[in-house]
C-alpha cells in the first residue's frame, strides 16, 4: 500500500504518540560513559548484538579508555579483547584508526558534527549518528537493522540501503523527533515487530501498520 507524504506524516505523529508510550524508557543500549566510549562501542556492534560489545567494552575502556592511549595500543592488544565481537581484525584497525584521528586531528575530542564524523575509519552515518544523538543532542535517525525493519513494515521507505532509508525518514519525521524515533522504532522492532514472526496482535500500532503479512 502506497501513502502519501501527507498521509504518512499523519500516521508517523499518531505511531510516534504510541510507542512513546509503549516504550517510555527506550534508549541505546551500549554502556558507555563518554562521547568516545559511545563511539567505539558503535563501531564494535556492527554484525554483533549490543549484549556482546558491552561484555568487552569494560576491560577495553579499562586499559584504553581515551583516543590517545588507544591509538598507542598494538593492533595484538585490541584483536585479544574484542576477538568475540566477530571481525576483530577489522575492527581493530578501525579503532587504532579512529583514536589516532581524533588525537591528531580533533584534539582527541569526538566531533560534534556528521561531516567530520564520517571522515574516520570505520565511521558511517548510522554510527555517527548514534553519537550525535545520544552524546551531542543532535537530531539524528538511527538506521540499525530495527529500524530499516520497522520502517519498511511501516510503509516508510522501500529503500534497501541504510543511508537512503535515512533521508527517505527525514522527509516524513519531524526533526525535533528523530533520535526519538530510532530509540523507540529500535525497541519495537526487538520486542515486537520482529524478524521472523513480528507479534502483531500485540502491537500498539497495529491498527496503522499495513504489513501485509501479520500475525493476527
Amino acid at each position: 500500500m502506497d501513502f502519501s507524504e501527507a498521509e504518512n506524516k499523519r500516521r508517523v505523529s499518531e505511531i510516534l504518540a504510541l510507542l512513546k508510550k509503549r516504550y517510555p524508557d527506550a534508549r541505546v543500549l551500549l554502556d558507555y560513559n563518554s562521547p568516545f566510549e559511545l563511539l567505539i562501542a558503535t563501531i564494535l556492534a556492527a554484525q554483533c548484538t549490543d549484549e556482546r560489545v558491552n561484555q568487552v567494552t569494560p576491560s577495553l575502556f579499562s586499559k584504553f579508555g581515551d583516543p590517545a592511549k588507544m591509538s598507542e595500543a598494538s593492533a595484538q592488544e585490541i584483536e585479544e579483547i574484542i576477538r568475540p565481537t566477530g571481525f576483530f581484525k577489522a575492527k581493530t584497525k578501525s579503532l587504532l584508526g579512529t583514536s589516532e584521528a581524533l588525537t591528531a586531528k580533533f584534539k582527541g575530542q569526538v566531533p560534534e558534527t556528521m561531516e567530520e564524523l564520517i571522515t574516520l575509519p570505520g565511521v558511517g552515518r548510522k554510527t555517527a549518528n548514534v553519537v550525535l544523538g545520544n552524546c551531542f543532542n543532535k537530531p539524528a535517525i538511527m538506521v540499525d537493522t530495527h529500524v530499516k525493519r520497522v520502517s519498511t513494515r511501516l510503509g516508510f521507505t522501500d529503500k534497501k540501503d541504510p543511508d537512503k532509508i535515512e533521508f527517505d525518514l527525514k522527509e516524513i519525521i519531524p526533526e525535533k523527533d528523530h533520535t526519538l524515533y530510532s530509540r523507540i522504532v529500535t525497541f519495537h522492532g526487538r520486542y515486537t515487530c520482529i524478524a521472523r514472526k513480528p507479534k502483531c496482535s500485540e502491537c500498539v500500532v497495529e491498527s496503522l501498520c499495513p504489513f501485509p503479512e501479520k500475525n493476527l
